[in-house]
């Protein structure tokens, strides 16, 4: 599936020493999971959550749920290790935490490449330092490994010093330069977590947003919020008839060797079928995914 079109509307961070939230996860309608070794776990905690987390994917039973391992920063004490454990781990994706240059994605591709890791293995970036902001561009060119980039706010609203507001205008640039690299390479990119569990309208207004910048979907620290993600990225109902309305009138207009499309007094062109057919293959994505949880 094309890394912009899987869904990911839903992505929740799991704590990688805890068994038994990782057995959890084996339920959850979330659409994709990322395995924690970097902030969830304690200092000495660390060599055993890469075995809790080995077992749980040789386990198996999370379906078509996308599976990401977030490592440890490559200069810190264990993000070589992190990194050779999960090379050969039956998961989809590594997350690289404070990516800031290209050649930060170069290292930890060698140290994966070395370790063996399959070809289909893929690098997600934290995008979570104003460094990292700034060279969005070349990190999301990296390698054809990258699939995607991930925004880490709360770092970097501390980094910024900041605040966290309903609206995000403290980071409404680095989220619209994050957008645009992404989309420039073809990556998919996800936003980054709402921290206050409580503030179910602002989490709401979040997925709001981000929805209507472009972000595919939305990272998660909670399983409560999980249904309110899913809803705000998934397609509308409305959405996906109207999109299917336009595809069949323009299909049978090209068939006629029409060039102009009028659909309820709205010009449709090919930039508008274009969009149609990914939502619908979305909707269509996300409906095999459900029947499928569990």
């Amino acid at each position: 599936m094309a890394a912009i079109s899987r869904p990911r509307r839903s992505v929740l961070y799991m704590p990688g020493s805890n068994p038994r939230a990782l057995e959890k996860a084996r339920t959850l309608p979330a659409d994709a999971l990322i395995f924690d070794l970097e902030d969830a776990v304690a200092p000495d905690a660390k060599s055993g959550a890469r075995d809790v987390i080995a077992r749980a994917v040789h386990d198996g039973g999370y379906g078509q749920r996308e599976l990401i391992v977030r490592v440890n920063g490559q200069g810190s004490a264990w993000g070589f290790d992190d990194l050779t454990a999960v090379a050969s781990l039956p998961i989809d994706g590594v997350l690289l935490p404070k990516v800031e240059s290209a050649d930060g994605v170069h290292q930890a591709e060698a140290v994966l490449t070395q370790a063996g890791a399959w070809d289909r293995l893929r690098l997600w970036c934290m995008m979570e330092t104003p460094l990292g902001i700034l060279h969005a561009e070349e990190i999301a060119g990296a390698s054809p490994r990258v699939a995607g980039l991930v925004m880490g706010t709360s770092d970097l609203v501390k980094d910024l010093h900041a605040a966290h507001t309903t609206m995000r205008l403290p980071v409404i640039t680095a989220l619209g330069l994050c957008l645009l690299a992404a989309r420039a390479h073809n990556l998919a990119i996800l936003d980054g977590v709402h921290l206050d569990l409580n503030d179910d309208a602002g989490f709401a207004e979040s997925c709001r947003q981000g929805r209507e910048l472009g972000f595919d979907g939305k990272t998660l620290i909670h399983p409560k919020t999980i249904a309110a993600a899913n809803a705000a990225y998934a397609p509308s109902v409305e959405d996906i008839a109207w999109g299917r309305r336009i595809i069949a009138a323009f299909d049978e207009a090209k068939a006629a060797g029409k060039g102009v499309v009028l659909v309820d007094g709205k010009l449709v062109e090919n930039l508008h079928v274009e969009e149609a057919r990914r939502q619908v293959a979305l909707a269509e994505a996300i409906a095999e995914m459900e029947r499928n949880v569990g």
